[in-house]
């Protein structure tokens, strides 16, 4: 039994020997052919060998779902699409729903400042009239030029203000006030991007009596009335533009000056001196560079895509140029136009320029007069000052009143100087040679001494810092 056994197992492995030698040496051939094995020849693709049904599942009897063909009047993709859609269309009633509901839930509690905040300030010397633009309530306010809010006064009560949708009245920051017509000029920075001019009898919810169509971002005001010219700092695009003093609606500027070699960062206030026939613009120091092909092409670039002596906006700088640079004031020749470099720049630690605004000029005394925005100061310098020149008369402290100014004036008929103060709620007057810690001859206010200033002007977003317990809303 033993022999047969082992006999068994030889012949067996005899015989798989045989197959694997068989199988290898249809390998080996080379002759590109593929032998049948076992009765079967492969294909080259997928073959059905063989068949086993399975058996019926407990308790389905072999039940299978419904098989709806693709000529169905109702196909199976787009029953389950309606499903979705019809789903997806609740989803959105519902989300809405509770939107609306949401919407009318009052606040637990709002961060607002109710009282008007003065960004710019003009004086009518003929009319003894002063107005003043409000950048939080979005008004234009004129009180008597005499005006002075005693300590135990809530606010001054204006004589007139013009603010409401039809005057197109926003986020303004600029202002000149026509000698001859009273005429007043207000410039919209952040938004409505129009010049508004109204009579000087305005006032209510009413449309201006002109439009001018401005590139976006524009600031500082000033008008040279002996030439007819109106010039306006961009404050994004690192440009001014001179528009004839009676252009209104889509009127292109006249002059465009603009230009890595211009040191415009971030133009601000402009004035102009006519008797040495000057501009002065103030420069918070954001700076981006143009494209050089851009550049050298500016005015046939432009005549081809936008108004004529348009600014070529940001989107035409290099990308990762930006930087910021120390606050400067520049000074051009009032006919400067193009890339044209200043004829000298004021700037450097003596200077003390942080954030400079407003400008004033006093052509027959030679004297400029600097709202220092974030020095809490009005900065006076020789208009002939260049380089880290120091200023001759710094007004600033605390009986002074004077935080964030935004804007001055100069009236010259009554020898006083003008500040409008955005961090106090203050519009305060002073002999035009103040200096020190001087405090001022009158004050209009808008709100309660001592009323804290939110500064929440023009919130683009809101933060919470859990850590602190503080909200942060940059503006």
């Amino acid at each position: 039994m033993a022999q047969a056994s082992d006999m068994r197992r030889r012949v067996s492995l005899v015989l798989i020997l045989a197959v694997l030698g068989t199988i290898a040496g249809y390998v080996l051939r080379g002759d590109g052919e593929t032998p049948a094995i076992f009765g079967r020849r492969p294909a080259g693709y997928a073959q059905l060998v063989s068949i086993q049904p399975l058996p019926p599942m407990d308790g389905m009897d072999g039940e299978m779902c419904e098989w709806v063909p693709a000529s169905s009047s109702t196909p199976l993709m787009a029953s389950l699409l309606q499903d979705r859609l019809s789903g997806g269309a609740a989803a959105q009633s519902a989300d809405a729903a509770r939107r609306a509901e949401a919407a009318q839930r009052d606040p637990v509690r709002v961060l607002r400042d109710s009282y008007a905040l003065y960004s710019a300030v003009a004086v009518d010397p003929i009319r003894n009239e002063v107005v003043l633009t409000d950048e939080n309530l979005f008004n234009i306010m004129v009180y008597d030029r005499l005006d002075n809010t005693p300590p135990s006064a809530a606010m001054s009560e204006p004589k007139r203000i013009i603010g409401g949708l039809k005057t197109k009245i926003e986020f303004q920051c600029g202002l000149y006030i026509d000698p001859a017509s009273g005429d007043i000029y207000a410039v919209n920075n952040d938004t409505i991007d129009t010049l508004v001019i109204f009579g000087r009898q305005a006032q209510g919810d009413v449309p201006p009596d002109r439009e001018l169509y401005t590139p976006h971002g524009t600031f500082g005001i000033a008008v040279d009335e002996a030439n007819q010219e109106l010039f306006l700092t961009i404050q994004h695009d690192n440009a001014v533009v001179v528009y004839h003093k009676m252009a209104e609606g889509d009127d292109a500027p006249i002059r465009l000056l603009q230009g890595n070699n211009t040191l415009l960062a971030d133009p601000h206030g402009i004035a102009v001196d006519t008797k040495n026939d000057l501009i002065f613009i103030t420069n918070h120091g954001s700076i981006r560079q143009i494209h050089a092909d851009i550049e050298s092409e500016a005015a046939s670039w432009m005549r081809s895509s936008e108004k004529e002596n348009w600014p070529l906006t940001q989107d035409k700088t290099v990308p990762g140029s930006g930087r910021i640079v120390p606050s400067s004031i520049t000074v051009y020749s009032r006919t400067a136009s193009g890339d044209a470099a200043p004829l000298r720049t004021i700037t450097g630690p003596n200077a003390q320029l942080n954030w400079p605004s407003g400008i004033a000029i006093d052509s027959e005394r030679g004297e400029m007069f600097v709202a220092n925005d974030a020095g809490d100061s009005v900065l006076v310098f020789r208009t002939s000052a260049s380089g880290n020149e120091a200023p001759i008369r710094v007004l600033k402290g605390p009986k002074s009143l004077i935080k964030n100014p935004t804007s001055v004036h100069l009236d010259l008929v009554n020898d006083e100087l003008w500040v409008a103060n955005f961090g106090n709620h203050t519009a305060t007057v002073y002999k035009r040679t103040a200096a020190g810690d001087t405090a001022p001859l009158r004050v209009i206010r808008s709100a309660p001494l001592d009323q804290p200033v939110l500064g929440i002007s023009n919130p683009g977003s809101v933060a919470y810092d859990s850590k602190r317990e503080e909200i942060l809303v940059p503006n």
